[in-house]
């Protein structure tokens, strides 16, 4: 029998990294076969939690086929590039009207793809602070203490903005049984330098809507009494591709008169993988000229006004399947179905007697916000999660609201596409051993309770 060199039996029977460790401090001299950088790549991620048991992040995890052969088939195009790829850039803006048209916009308007939401917040409020700086200018009045207004209930993108554009953050806080936030909230808080008012469709924390209707109100009335025009920008991250399915005649979009801008992010309840994110204006008058660039790049002009270049135009062209595959009646379907199962979970939680469901009874994401009910466990949400993950490989975070609600802790299961009627059952299941263990055991450690997820998800 011929005795194969190491070389000889890695290339025909494995993968040398089976006992050798994987580069990652320094630049490999030489390659390796592509078989063997799959298996070595696919090996890592196997240490990687399931996407399926991630009640944590909203971010889509499921596509269907096709969408999936849409995307493999279009990686290589550089959205950016409209010269040599127009249809891709006519595509987006074919999804720019048909947000626009799905948020009740009142004519010709405007708005662009972006890496997410985070992007999209970015540009809508810095167009937020240039149309003031131009009122102000027109005026001949100061522009140097711009403020924005908006509740503890925003995501952190709101509070970066501030602090990377120099604009004061005017943050409304939360309290205990109130997690959103209204008119009465936001009135103290506004003044001539204020650039504009951020409000939330679904909040990441318990899944509601600030009260736009009224902040709307109340800004219409500042406008006619104070002669002060603040714009409302909303923040639809995830309730944009929510509420207009579920709750068709909930006014929150542009129907009311001071929306000027919306974002919603495409990779949530839009259904397509990260990142797609949108920005939406109620006309084209509320996008600031001078954030737009005309240039010769590629052979055309073209107008850009992201804060991104370069980018893969595959998830563009995904979010347009999506819309063409689905339509209104498709997305009501899915969200309707999504409900039902957040509804369900919510009606096993509260009957189990261990939890107390909150604000189920109201328009809400498809999710379940709960926390224990009792007040002398032994135990507390933190626990739960930990435990959760240790048993059954669930990601179901829990944290503390913001202030001044710091003191009340929850946990947040997210319901998606890739959840079942048979896994709501299973959760509420492996929820209930999860306490009957800690009721055995006691509470987690404090490095288990470090290691729990306590984010409010992505």
């Amino acid at each position: 029998m011929t005795k194969l060199n190491e070389a000889e039996a890695v290339a025909l029977f494995g993968n040398r990294f089976l006992t050798e460790m994987a580069p990652s401090t320094a630049f490999p001299e030489s390659g390796m076969r592509p078989l063997d950088a799959l298996r070595l790549v696919g090996a890592e991620l196997t240490m990687e939690g399931d996407p399926q048991r991630n009640l944590a992040t909203f971010v889509t995890t499921w596509m269907e086929p096709e969408a999936q052969r849409i995307i493999a088939e279009n990686l290589h195009r550089n959205f950016i590039d409209h010269a040599e790829y127009p249809i891709s850039a006519e595509i987006e803006q074919r999804c720019v009207r048909m947000l626009a048209d799905l948020f009740h916009a009142p004519g010709e308007t405007t708005g662009c793809r972006t890496q997410g939401s985070s992007e999209a917040i970015m540009l809508g409020a810095l167009s937020l602070k240039w149309k003031w700086r131009e009122r102000r200018q027109a005026a001949k009045l100061s522009t140097d203490r711009p403020n924005l207004v908006f509740g503890g209930d925003v995501h952190v993108v709101w509070e970066k903005f501030c602090r990377y554009f120099d604009v004061e953050p005017r943050i409304v806080p939360l309290a205990e049984n109130k997690y959103t936030i209204g008119p009465e909230d936001v009135a103290p808080h506004l003044d001539e330098n204020t650039i504009g008012v951020a409000a939330v469709l679904g909040t990441t924390f318990t899944g509601h809507m600030d009260d736009i209707a009224g902040i709307n109100e109340l800004l219409l009335d500042v406008k006619k009494q104070r002669s002060l025009d603040i714009p409302l920008h909303v923040d639809g991250a995830s309730g944009g591709f929510v509420w207009p399915f579920l709750y068709p005649d909930s006014k929150w979009d542009f129907r009311l008169e001071q929306v000027r801008s919306i974002n919603v992010s495409g990779h949530k309840y839009g259904l397509v993988y990260p990142g797609i994110g949108w920005l939406i204006f109620r006309e084209k008058a509320d996008l600031a000229e001078d954030l737009v660039f005309y240039e010769n790049y590629l052979g055309k002009t073209d107008s850009t006004f992201t804060l991104n270049f370069s980018t893969g135009a595959a998830m563009v062209l995904a979010q347009y399947y999506n819309f063409v595959r689905l339509g209104r009646g498709g997305y009501t379907y899915v969200m309707s179905q999504l409900q039902e199962n957040a509804r369900a979970l919510a009606a096993n939680l509260r009957e189990s007697g261990r939890f107390e469901v909150i604000g189920d009874e109201l328009e809400q994401l498809p999710l379940v916000a709960f926390r224990l009910s009792g007040k002398n466990n032994a135990y507390d949400e933190s626990d739960i999660a930990w435990q959760l993950s240790a048993e059954r490989g669930w990601m179901v975070p829990a944290y503390t609201l913001p202030p001044n609600a710091e003191k009340v802790k929850i946990m947040r299961a997210l319901v998606k596409e890739t959840m079942n009627r048979e896994q709501v059952e299973r959760l509420t299941e492996d929820i209930a051993n999860a306490c009957t263990t800690l009721d055995l055991k006691g509470g987690a450690s404090q490095i288990e309770r470090e290691k729990a997820k306590t984010g409010t998800g992505y």
